[in-house]
């Protein structure tokens, strides 16, 4: 009886990290792909026409004749730094959290976003590459506002 208790504690213990594992394996952390080139990702941005829908805060991009107005900013002022992991996501994945401060109608139809998806039609490289070109138009400032300072 009390063999097969502490088998039973063990297989418990074995299932039980197991799903840690599982946690782990799904985690973003320790995944890194090779450092890219800017110059060959803004290529990349235009070749692959991201700046049909697309402006970057501090960058001149050509106009697409017979297309309207770009409408999702990327780049410029933000709280919270835009991470290699979260700027992937958003390319390969972009329905996984969709563009705040915009009409829903104009990125999602749905709850799904109106972003092309890419991932049968670009190499990883060319992935890395966009990535390396957009990271550096992202300047995280402080939040503004009162916070409230407690006595000791």
């Amino acid at each position: 009886m009390k063999t097969r208790l502490v088998m039973t504690l063990i297989l418990a213990s074995l299932v039980a990290l197991g799903a840690c594992d599982r946690d782990a394996m799904m985690s973003s952390k320790g995944f890194r792909l090779p450092d890219g080139d800017a110059v060959v990702g803004r290529e990349a941005f235009l070749y692959m026409q991201c700046h049909q829908c697309h402006t970057i805060d501090g960058e001149e991009l050509p106009l697409i004749p017979g297309q309207e107005t770009p409408y999702v900013e990327l780049g410029g002022k933000v709280t919270k730094v835009k991470t290699y992991g979260e700027l992937i996501t958003a390319i390969i994945n972009p329905s996984h959290e969709l563009a705040r401060g915009y009409a829903e109608e104009v990125v999602s139809q749905d709850g799904e976003s109106n972003m092309y998806i890419y991932n049968d039609h670009m190499t990883v490289q060319e992935l890395i590459d966009i990535v390396m070109f957009l990271q550096p138009h992202y300047d995280v400032v402080v939040p503004q506002g009162k916070y409230r300072v407690y006595p000791r």
